[in-house]
């Protein structure tokens, strides 16, 4: 099956976040290790606004729908007299950008990153990361918070996740929908493919005791949301989690790639081989985190890593999962973002992972 991914088959990108407060170091890092495949670093050392949540909350704030008190999560205004009107200013400004010509310009920029928020993001566009030398990228990528992580970090104002409401849940997708639209059309400058990963690492809450109220109905369709609004920009999609999930609800949307800690969490996968297998079968790309973003990076070889990888394929293989299909169709990443990290760990999950790459070009 021509699916037109091929060019992603054994390349190797990173999650986002980086423990640098020099964005051109954590640059320089990822054009050394991840030439083929760079990524815009999000740099949570610089402050909090750079935060896993943080970073997408800038339109919401601005209009005044949402708000920040120190030590408390961010909360929507959604019991105020005048939260209508709040309201109504939002979907105006969304409609704006999806169907109003004039004011579409207005309306995108509206919902980018503010500079101070995503400092990583404007020094990759504008010339801080060039390729290495000989080296022209295969694609360039960007990331974006999950609606259902982001929509358990934001309270309504009865205290209770923001992603429990339909209608607060549907102006953070649509919020999200707005900001990776804009990242996407950002990145095309490069005139390279784009993908963006959606970070999901609350996909882990579905199905615990604590979130009976969680429905893969609504987490599914407003994943789908995302990445229909990402797919119309012409970008690819992925959906990354660090964490032991229900692998069913990624490998039944219309995703491009699938990226799964395979380091801490492969078992996690074993029992969904039916729809992994289904999911390969469509052209898609298995994503292994397989470079630990722990201290168990300390101890970690690439040879090591390497048997990891080709064990991996066997188990998966003596499920039903096609061998032929996992062998070809796979990327390779770190577990999870490297920003908790100390700096000299971060530099070798990077290295080990440009390492593994060229190990596994010979199987």
């Amino acid at each position: 099956m021509i699916t037109g991914r091929e060019f992603l088959h054994g390349s190797t990108t990173g999650i986002g976040s980086m423990p640098h407060r020099d964005v051109a170091a954590a640059l320089s890092l990822i054009r050394e290790n991840m030439p083929l495949g760079p990524h815009w670093p999000q740099l949570p050392g610089l402050g909090g606004e750079e935060s896993f949540a943080r970073q997408y909350l800038a339109p919401l704030l601005k209009l005044n729908i949402l708000g920040l008190k120190k030590g408390e999560a961010p909360f929507f205004y959604d019991l105020e007299e005048d939260w209508p009107e709040r309201e109504q200013a939002f979907y105006e400004l969304y409609l704006d950008a999806l169907e109003n010509e004039q004011g579409e310009k207005a309306a995108m920029g509206f919902f980018a990153f503010p500079r101070e928020a995503a400092r990583g993001f404007y020094a990759f566009l504008e010339g801080g990361w060039s390729s290495r030398e000989g080296t022209k990228p295969l694609f360039v990528k960007g990331q974006i918070s999950g609606p259902l992580s982001l929509g358990l970090q934001i309270n309504s104002a009865d205290g209770k996740a923001a992603f429990y409401h339909p209608g607060l849940r549907d102006i953070l997708v649509k919020n999200l929908a707005l900001q990776a639209k804009s990242q996407v059309r950002a990145l095309k400058k490069f005139s390279l493919p784009v993908i963006i990963f959606i970070d999901e690492p609350a996909l882990l809450s579905f199905g615990q005791s604590a979130y009976t109220a969680l429905a893969s109905e609504d987490i599914s369709a407003a994943l789908e949301e995302i990445i229909f609004a990402i797919k119309e920009e012409g970008a690819m999609v992925g959906v990354h989690s660090c964490a032991g999930i229900d692998w069913s609800i990624p490998f039944n949307l219309p995703l491009d790639i699938v990226n799964f800690d395979a380091y801490e969490y492969f078992d996690s996968l074993l029992v969904y081989a039916e729809e992994m297998d289904a999911f390969l079968k469509k052209g898609g790309i298995l994503a292994w985190g397989l470079i630990p973003t722990s201290e168990a990076i300390e101890e970690e070889e690439t040879a090591v890593l390497k048997e990891r990888f080709l064990r991996g394929i066997e188990r998966l293989a003596n499920r039903g999962v096609g061998a032929d299909l996992l062998k070809k169709q796979y990327m390779l990443t770190p577990s999870c973002g490297t920003g908790t990290l100390a700096m000299a760990q971060a530099e070798k999950v990077y290295r080990l992972t440009s390492e593994l790459q060229a190990a596994l070009k010979q199987i």
